[in-house]
């Protein structure tokens, strides 16, 4: 199979092959999506194959308005209208209860669905011109990083699916928000950009943490190792004094180095200089540039020959329990 790059004036082209059964990865605002019709099971089965992901992990099914995610809901879930309506289309997934038109290969057998709409204008019109609803799990192979440009999804799947949609980078950088509306009091299974504060500002309501290593995942992000770099990722303890937690990256970057391992060190512009055999520019060190550029710098310094990545962290609130949640899944605590 020889994959083809389209371009934003090829959406119908990706539109038909989606609707024929085919596998096309597609840009949205937070990562590019492996898109199969979600109501094609045969087709949804081979997003699994081709990801080489694991069967009781569901998948995000994107839709192009409120309407059309009406249409695979039992029922409309309490908060469903205030939340869309302030983040949709946005990076807010929503856990509901389906209706016997999603397949269960979707949802790995469960009786909920996560639905979202993506914030991301050519993504939208593919969504309209296929017509159809879209699952779509991140487009790399599992337990990989992210990808957020097109190239990273040819360098994992080219010659595994039909097309991948090239529509530039993603802006945001990081998975969505996952917020299960299924159980008694709104409960996030996948922290991202939509954070608990905004949630609680429109529901009006307290917002729970659900507990992520569960044994059946409502969520992608739950269960599995994921996001992970090919090299061993090490994240250095953040504290609220900068010039502690530089002493603290330069130490290790010495003792991997003198230990003869090539270190990649991803972090803000200020720790550059520890010594490090590769580089990689996570910008100011503020949460929004972390979750942008995180993925990327995993990527890049692996294809530098990087053994062990160092990072340090951030305070884990607002955006920042996101990325701390991603640095965590993919690695350990130096």
């Amino acid at each position: 199979m020889t994959t083809r790059i389209l371009h934003t004036a090829d959406l119908a082209i990706a539109a038909d092959l989606l609707r024929q059964g085919e596998l096309v990865a597609f840009p949205t605002e937070t990562v590019y999506g492996l898109g199969a019709n979600a109501l094609n099971e045969a087709a949804v089965r081979r997003v699994y194959e081709v990801k080489g992901r694991p069967t009781d992990n569901p998948m995000i099914v994107h839709v192009h308005s409120c309407q059309q995610a009406r249409e695979l809901m039992q029922v409309v879930p309490d908060f469903f209208s205030e939340l869309t309506n302030e983040f949709w289309p946005g990076p807010l997934t929503l856990i509901v209860k389906h209706n016997a038109a999603v397949p269960d290969v979707v949802t790995a057998g469960l009786d909920t669905v996560a639905l979202r709409i993506p914030d991301l204008r050519v993504t939208r019109d593919l969504l309209r011109l296929a017509n159809i609803p879209l699952a779509a799990p991140s487009a790399n192979i599992s337990g990989r990083p992210s990808p957020t440009t097109a190239e990273q999804v040819f360098n994992d799947l080219n010659g595994r699916i039909s097309a991948v949609l090239d529509g530039g980078p993603c802006p945001l950088g990081i998975e969505s928000t996952v917020l299960d509306l299924t159980s008694a009091e709104p409960t996030i299974l996948r922290p991202g950009t939509v954070t608990r504060e905004d949630l609680e500002d429109v529901t009006q309501s307290r917002v729970y943490f659900a507990e992520t290593n569960s044994d059946r995942p409502l969520s992608p992000g739950m269960k599995y190792r994921h996001y992970a770099p090919r090299a061993e990722l090490k994240i250095i303890p953040w504290n609220d004094l900068v010039e502690s937690m530089l002493r603290d990256t330069c130490t290790a970057v010495r003792q991997h180095v003198e230990a003869g391992r090539r270190v990649g060190l991803m972090a803000p512009d200020s720790f550059r200089g520890c010594g490090e055999t590769h580089w990689y520019s996570l910008g100011a060190g503020l949460a929004v540039d972390y979750a942008r550029l995180l993925y990327a710098g995993m990527r890049e310094l692996d294809e530098a020959g990087a053994e062990v990545i160092l990072c340090p962290g951030i305070e884990a609130e607002g955006i920042g329990l996101a990325v701390m949640n991603r640095l965590l899944k993919a690695g350990e605590i130096q």
